[in-house]
């Protein structure tokens, strides 16, 4: 089957600004290997995101605070190697962009050099604004992150629903403004309110992306595995199941085991 993307140039974050500006919703997705990076862009997502979510769907951890740089790096590469058309943002870790400046530029400087990734994407609002100025200055394109920080998890105590006073959404609009001001291309928008992700959208001259943050944002983004039915309980309130491909998958192994118990697979077709 023809890709939707096949006759499409490249993404671009000039690209993606232009989407907001002509009002085209950005579709964004996670991956974190080549086979899904693949069926996202034959799907024609504008971009992929790598993100450190690979922690918890990839690695098997209960946050993504234990990733490291070099098993992100390592995932980015796979994505990279395989899109033609998405952009591809590689996320950075907890701690690798944190530290003195020049190991933040040399941290973010292999994502592009070595991963062959678009950009990369940090975590934090006003705080890290002189990160983001210096990252851009130097030629790395930045996406930021604000809301719910998973990378803060520990910190915050868990997991939670931000900008539910007028204080707390004058301190995101802020952040958001901050991390604009520093050359941020973009904005993901994690579990904001609906309303508050709305106004931050309208304040702004780039793109938001949200997550568990309402319509009101620039585009969306979804971890590929909630989409696709394959995270069970832990599917958030913020993700719908667009297809049963964890019951498919189910369905496929205990037919396969079967097969192999009652000596019906391999069969003359499948062997030499």
């Amino acid at each position: 089957m023809k890709s939707e993307c096949a006759s499409q140039k490249k993404m671009t974050v000039r690209g993606l600004l232009r989407l907001r500006e002509a009002g085209t919703r950005i579709v964004c997705l996670t991956a974190y290997d080549a086979v899904m990076a693949r069926f996202a862009e034959e799907a024609g997502v504008d971009l992929v995101l790598v993100g450190d979510s690979l922690g918890m769907t990839q690695l098997g951890f209960s946050s993504t605070i234990p990733v490291t740089l070099e098993q992100s790096l390592m995932h980015t590469a796979a994505v990279a190697r395989t899109v033609r058309r998405a952009l591809v943002v590689g996320d950075m870790p907890f701690m690798t962009y944190h530290l003195t400046p020049e190991q933040t530029m040399s941290n973010a400087a292999r994502y592009l050099q070595e991963a062959g990734a678009d950009a990369v994407k940090i975590e934090g609002g006003r705080a890290f604004a002189p990160v983001v100025k210096r990252l851009v200055e130097a030629g790395v394109p930045v996406m930021g992150h604000i809301g719910l920080l998973p990378q803060r998890v520990k910190a915050e105590g868990g997991y939670f629903v931000t900008g539910k006073t007028p204080a707390a959404a004058a301190r995101l609009l802020a952040d958001a403004l901050a991390l604009q001001k520093a050359g941020a291309f973009a904005v993901v928008l994690e579990c904001v309110k609906a309303e508050v992700a709305a106004a931050i959208t309208a304040k702004l001259e780039i793109p938001t992306i949200g997550i568990g943050s309402g319509p009101g944002c620039s585009g969306e983004v979804q971890v590929l595995y909630d989409i696709l039915g394959m995270s069970g309980e832990a599917t958030p309130k913020h993700a719908r199941v667009f297809g049963a491909a964890g019951a498919a998958v189910r369905r496929a192994f205990s037919a396969y085991r079967r097969a192999v118990v009652d000596g019906t697979f391999p069969g003359p077709e499948q062997s030499f």
